[in-house]
């Protein structure tokens, strides 16, 4: 009768030894990457901000060529370190005018493209703000919605901090805000058994 080949029973040594040399081909097949985004934008006047995609009334908003999604900009590098294909200003440099005001979540998508062409996938994304202002606890299930919704993943696999420098330096005297991303992704190599 046709089974699944890797479903069998273990009844013997050699049965054993079988099953240790397959998950030793699975986890010598394994690629987990790591990558680290940071980014920092500056306050200007304004009546909001944009961060994770979502708009959040406020007395300032961000300075950027774009449009100073911090938080993007941070997710985008960490994804573009983890398989290795360097940096946003790489991809989107701030010096060509066609990506001056460009809506961050384009730069999402795109380096969200370019893990899937390598195939890789996200186990986690761990996300930490760094302001004074706004608070953003009231708004951390909708950014990491919307996250979730664009990197295709499940927000279970996000996580979303705030946390403040206690008043010293430029974040601490109300100047900008910062954001730091780490994810971690994995991609199976093809192996024959």
């Amino acid at each position: 009768m046709p089974g699944e080949i890797l479903n069998f029973k273990i009844t013997e040594k050699n049965d054993l030894n079988k099953s240790i040399k397959l998950l030793e081909g699975v986890m010598n097949n394994v690629n987990v990457r790591t990558g680290n985004g940071f980014d920092v934008h500056k306050f200007k006047k304004g009546k909001s901000i944009l961060l994770f995609g979502i708009k959040i009334p406020f007395d300032k908003s961000l300075d950027g060529h774009s449009d100073a999604d911090v938080g993007f900009h941070s997710i985008v590098d960490a994804i573009l370190g983890s398989i290795g294909k360097g940096d946003i200003g790489e991809h989107f440099p701030p010096t060509e005018k066609k990506w001056k005001n460009k809506n961050s979540l384009f730069f999402l998508e795109y380096a969200n493209d370019l893990l899937q062409r390598e195939s890789f996938t996200i186990n986690n994304l761990d996300i930490t703000l760094i302001c004074e202002r706004p608070k953003i606890i009231n708004y951390k299930k909708k950014m990491k919605n919307k996250i979730s919704s664009i990197l295709k993943i499940d927000s279970d696999l996000i996580n979303i901090k705030g946390t403040t420098t206690e008043k010293l330096g430029f974040l601490g005297r109300e100047e900008g805000i910062a954001c730091q991303s780490t994810v971690t992704v994995s991609k199976k190599n093809d192996f024959n058994f």
